[in-house]
């Protein structure tokens, strides 16, 4: 009988072990944060004279937050938030995903996966090493001054990613 109660338990430890196991806990930004990391793209892109629009996106790829400035244009909705999920999706700058995708015949064929812009101007938004989100901003006059402006906002915001 003893024998069969000790079974049972091991059984029982084993099983809560799986479980424990099987929960994971995630980082992720507050709305208040990403609100923040759209606003701060938006005005260091127009203190610079470009009227953007900002998306921030959560781990998943969904819309978290959108500002978009005077006068940009209506392209820059989809665009921002086609670059903020290629970016959470792929854990990377699409800057670089756009010039892996030229560079590389083996990953040619990135900008056909559904949903995913290769432009520069998306970046991912990181916690130590763990991405959480990302900001995607089109209507600079190139990807390379949309992702300027969120690297502006990320670094001026740095001490909340922590």
């Amino acid at each position: 009988m003893h024998r069969i109660i000790a079974i049972a338990l091991v059984s029982l430890s084993a099983g809560a072990v799986q479980a424990a196991d099987a929960v994971r806990t995630e980082k992720n930004m507050s709305l208040g944060l990403a609100n923040e990391i759209a606003t701060q793209t938006v005005a260091t892109c127009t203190a610079n004279g470009y009227a953007v629009t900002a998306t921030v996106v959560d781990r998943a790829g969904t819309v978290r937050a959108v500002q978009r400035a005077d006068n940009a244009g209506p392209h820059t909705l989809e665009a921002s938030r086609l670059k903020a999920y290629t970016s959470a999706s792929a854990k990377n700058s699409t800057g670089a995903i756009m010039e892996a995708s030229q560079k590389n015949p083996a990953a040619a064929n990135l900008g056909q996966i559904p949903g995913y812009l290769l432009l520069g101007g998306g970046l991912p938004i990181k916690v130590g090493n763990e991405v959480i989100g990302a900001v995607g901003v089109g209507g600079a006059p190139g990807g390379h001054l949309d992702e300027q402006c969120a690297q502006a906002a990320l670094t001026k915001l740095a001490s909340q990613l922590q």
